[in-house]
């Protein structure tokens, strides 16, 4: 276990994957599904503040590593992408064996593109929500 200074702050802790209380307190992040919410964690595990549209996570990996189904890691990828926590850069491609790259929407894109946040987690409404909308 790290020591803590006189200032009360460890030294060495190493790094952490942040995730905002207003993301965590959000409709959206709340109706995640367990496998969603291990998939998202590992991928922004990967930005290492300079990356984000560059993050890479196959399908494979994901499996291997969280242990679920590629199939499982398929949904949660959805998931991500239909409540708006992530956003594909570029398609994979099976035969020159290349994952798909994404980037996390609570942070700009660094990118060609240069797309700034779009949190658009905050615009997701659960169905019944929706459904009173119209």
């Amino acid at each position: 276990m790290a020591r803590s200074n006189r200032t009360g702050r460890s030294k060495g802790g190493g790094q952490f994957v942040p995730i905002p209380h207003t993301m965590v307190r959000s409709d959206a992040w709340r109706s995640l599904s367990g496998a969603a919410a291990k998939v998202y964690i590992e991928l922004r595990a990967r930005y290492n503040g300079a990356n984000n549209g560059d993050l890479s996570l196959s399908y494979r990996e994901a499996a291997d590593y969280l242990g679920l189904g590629k199939t499982s890691v398929k949904r949660a990828f959805d998931e991500l992408q239909g409540k708006g926590f992530i956003v594909k850069t570029s398609q994979g491609h099976w035969y020159e064996r290349k994952a798909a790259t994404w980037a996390a929407t609570d942070k700009p894109v660094n990118h060609p593109s240069a797309a700034p946040a779009t949190n658009a987690w905050k615009e997701w409404r659960t169905p019944a929500e929706k459904k009173l909308k119209k």
